[in-house]
């Protein structure tokens, strides 16, 4: 079976009341005919059914009874699903351009392309036409230009012949390949919303019917119009303005087609297919699709980890380079967390999967990157309000370029002056200022994701370089973010053994890594945690509940005095322990202090070298942390850090940034949990660790997946570095315009003795929406580390 037979595919279900019976010889999914000896073939419930491809064959795998039952089909055809953004197409110059399939923009007339790109994507269908219509009419718009230019030397045909012979061929050069552009000029004035089309439409229109006109009533014209015994017609030039755009379309199509391959190597990440341990100990190889929460997976050397989750059994090496960044494998044993899409090295692992599907760490990436690629900067929309009164602007022109030669040129003026109002129309193009900072978004959000950081939208991209104050959590920011429990200490009236229980028992509904380390020692020591009657968290300085009817605090010294506790009885040992970085949280009972349990938290590796690295470009790093000021200041110390806020409460780091943007900084956060969100939505950029929670992350406008402090600076080189990039675009299509235009008027005329031709004039047109792409596909070779 061809591969053409995949288009006829259907994206709906097979026609209810037509399921396919046992020996049909057509495919259930699409229903084309199969041979009976077809090689992709499926049992199902003790039949067998034959695709036409492997393609059908998987669909089929997926959802039998999607394509067997005609109740079902049925009820999707009546509940057709939301467009997804794999089925979306939106235009590159104008991303709040929605529609559910193909087509033009209604604002610039360029062909809409998919919000998210597909691993398995069919080459751009209008970079496919555009393709053919460019190589079939070359040779006609080489022959009439050849003629046009030669002609006067080679007495080929006499007189007015040559002007029928040069209408012969470059009529279809105009009217067949050159037929999109003029749609889409019409829709432009249909739309009020004139762009680069509208100029094209108008200069090769104005010179091919100026020159149909002269080859059909050559009596209409004056006589000093006449050359050689004809009237002086430019075929060649509406000819080879067609083929030149059609050219600049097809490189900038193939140029843009790159700029979605960072996409398209994550989904090439996933592995497509996963091996299941069964109930019963059997293991069977599934497709991905078919992975459900909970299910018990086999990860063999030199597999790639079929979803996220955590490892049950054994010990590996694992490769998470791809998502992290981090060219260093990490070593993988029971307990800890593993990334879907990343590459087991060594050992033999079993996972239980506790994200599937969209889910999954490299599905977010996947939508964060594609989100962050069709979002406008701050820039962008200065270039949008530039091009909108650009078009007016280049048509006013033209006009007083034609009346302005025609009125008082040399003769034959008014040929001189259409010869320079085409020029004028068509050297002039928007499509380069459009395309200026779009380009470069794509490129960078792609690099970006290469390497760790995750962008939520254009704006963070230009942002992040104004940064010149950073306020840092610590920990899971500046700390591994996997405490270690130290040791409890107990009151003459509570035994340390029922502080920690107490204490466990009521962590087991928080989220916080302190808490974490907590509840995993009592259980190690194997203590009997309660199920607490009432739970209260969200407040930032620890947590609340009921445990076997007793009021129970658990929290820094800022919640005890909330709750009226008196500290003094373990304040000496607390500040001795903190004095060596170890975090401290107090518990309550009834509203009396029943103890304290001290847990360590090791700073990350990376982090002194991260804030020396801010501190020498001129970033003022800043520590606000909801744990004890003697502890804060203890790791400040290490890390070099010297403006410290400890016991702060969510409202405070919020009003922290709020103060300092008062002072007329330009202030970053980062931080990883639920606390830290309102300080992450104040500011100018926030910025989540990918290891911290999913609400840090949805405040955030910057993630990095590895919660690595180094992300930071990565993530602000690219910034530097796309914002330079999108200036010498922005910079390059003024830069061309300005001198382009004057001179495709004539300006220079009376110095020089030239024109410009329209025929050169569309070739730097072309050039210059070409060389805005290439530029931007630069940023694939900046090294951020």
């Amino acid at each position: 079976m061809s591969s053409s037979a995949h288009q006829h595919e259907p994206n709906h279900p097979h026609p209810a009341g037509r399921p396919t019976a046992p020996g049909s010889r057509e495919d259930p999914v699409c229903g084309m005919p199969v041979k009976p000896d077809s090689a992709y073939s499926e049992q199902y419930q003790g039949e067998t059914y034959r695709f036409c491809s492997q393609k059908c064959q998987d669909r089929f795998h997926a959802e039998p009874t999607r394509y067997l039952d005609p109740q079902h089909a049925a009820e999707q055809t009546e509940q057709a699903p939301e467009p997804t953004a794999a089925s979306e197409y939106t235009c590159p110059m104008h991303p709040e351009i929605r529609r559910p399939g193909p087509g033009a923009c209604p604002i610039c007339g360029m062909a809409l392309e998919p919000v998210m790109a597909q691993l398995d994507e069919e080459e751009n269908p209008e970079l496919k036409d555009f393709t053919r219509r460019f190589w079939w009419t070359l040779p006609l718009t080489i022959m009439v230009t050849t003629l046009a230019m030669a002609g006067h030397a080679l007495p080929l045909f006499h007189g007015s012949t040559q002007n029928w012979v040069e209408l012969a061929l470059a009529s279809p050069v105009t009217l067949w390949a050159g037929w999109p552009f003029f749609v889409r000029g019409v829709a432009s004035l249909r739309q009020r919303s004139p762009n680069m089309w509208t100029l094209i439409g108008l200069g090769t229109s104005a010179a091919y019917l100026y020159s149909v006109a002269a080859t059909l009533a050559p009596q209409l014209f004056p006589l000093n119009f006449m050359q050689d015994g004809r009237i002086g017609v430019y075929f060649e030039a509406s000819a080879v303005i067609i083929s030149l755009t059609l050219l600049g379309q097809v490189l900038e199509l193939k140029a843009r087609s790159q700029a979605s391959a960072a996409i398209k190597s994550l989904l090439g990440l996933a592995p497509k297919t996963a091996r299941r341990i069964n109930p019963d100990g059997q293991e069977e190889d599934v497709a991905l699709d078919d992975v459900q929460l909970g299910d018990h997976l086999r990860v063999r050397p030199g597999e790639k980890v079929p979803a996220d989750g955590k490892v049950l059994e054994g010990e590996s090496s694992v490769d998470e380079s791809m998502l992290t960044g981090e060219p260093v494998p990490v070593l993988k044993q029971p307990g800890d967390a593993l990334i879907g899409a990343t590459l087991n090295a060594n050992g033999s692992l079993v996972m239980e999967a506790q994200k599937v599907g969209g889910d999954t760490t490299l599905a977010q990436i996947v939508q964060m990157v594609a989100r962050a690629q069709r979002s406008k900067a701050p820039m962008q929309r200065m270039a949008d309000t530039i091009a909108g009164y650009f078009v007016v602007g280049v048509i006013s022109i033209a006009l007083l370029t034609l009346f302005g030669w025609g009125l008082f040129g040399p003769e034959p003026s008014w040929v001189f002056g259409l010869i320079n109002a085409v020029a004028v129309l068509i050297i002039a193009c928007p499509c380069a200022l459009g395309l200026a900072t779009p380009m470069s978004i794509m490129v960078s959000t792609g690099m970006g994701a290469s390497n760790g950081v995750l962008f939520r939208d254009a704006s963070a991209i230009e942002n992040l370089r104004k940064i010149d104050t950073l306020i840092v959590d610590k920990t899971g920011t500046l700390t591994e973010g996997r405490p270690v429990f130290h040791s409890v200490e107990g009151t003459q009236q509570v035994e340390p053994n029922e502080v920690l229980r107490l204490a466990a028992s009521l962590d087991q509904g928080s989220e916080h890594p302190l808490a974490h380390a907590i509840v995993e020692h009592a259980r190690a020591e194997g203590l009997e945690l309660a199920t607490p009657e009432q739970f209260e968290s969200g407040s930032g300085i620890g947590v609340r509940g009921q445990i076997e009817g007793r009021q129970i605090q658990l929290g820094n010294s800022a919640l005890m005095e909330d709750a009226g506790v008196d500290l003094s009885a373990l304040h000496k040992r607390a500040e001795q322990l903190r004095a060596d970085a170890i975090s401290i949280v107090y518990l309550a009972a009834d509203g009396g202090l029943a103890g304290l349990l001290a847990v360590s938290d090791p700073i990350k590796a990376t982090s002194r070298e991260a804030v020396n690295k801010l501190q020498a470009e001129g970033v003022t790093v800043i520590m606000a942390t909801g744990d004890g000021l003697t502890t804060a200041r203890a790791v400040a110390r290490q890390l070099g850090i010297e403006e410290v806020h400890g016991e702060v409460k969510p409202q405070d780091k919020e009003r922290l940034v709020a103060d300092l943007q008062g002072q007329g900084r330009r202030v970053a956060m980062a931080g990883d949990g639920i606390n830290d969100a309102p300080a992450l939505a104040r500011a100018e950029v926030g910025i989540a660790m990918g290891t911290g929670t999913d609400v840090a992350m949805s405040s955030a406008q910057v993630t990095l997946v590895k919660g690595d402090l180094m992300g930071i600076l990565r993530a602000r080189s690219l910034s530097v570095a796309t914002v330079k990039n999108m200036r010498q675009n922005l910079g390059f299509a003024l830069l061309y315009n300005a001198m382009g235009i004057p001179l495709a008027a004539g300006l220079l005329y009376p110095l020089t003795g030239h024109l410009l031709s329209p025929m050169i004039a569309a070739l730097a047109m072309s050039v210059s929406s070409a060389s805005v792409v290439f530029n931007a596909l630069r940023l694939r070779r900046v090294v951020i580390d």
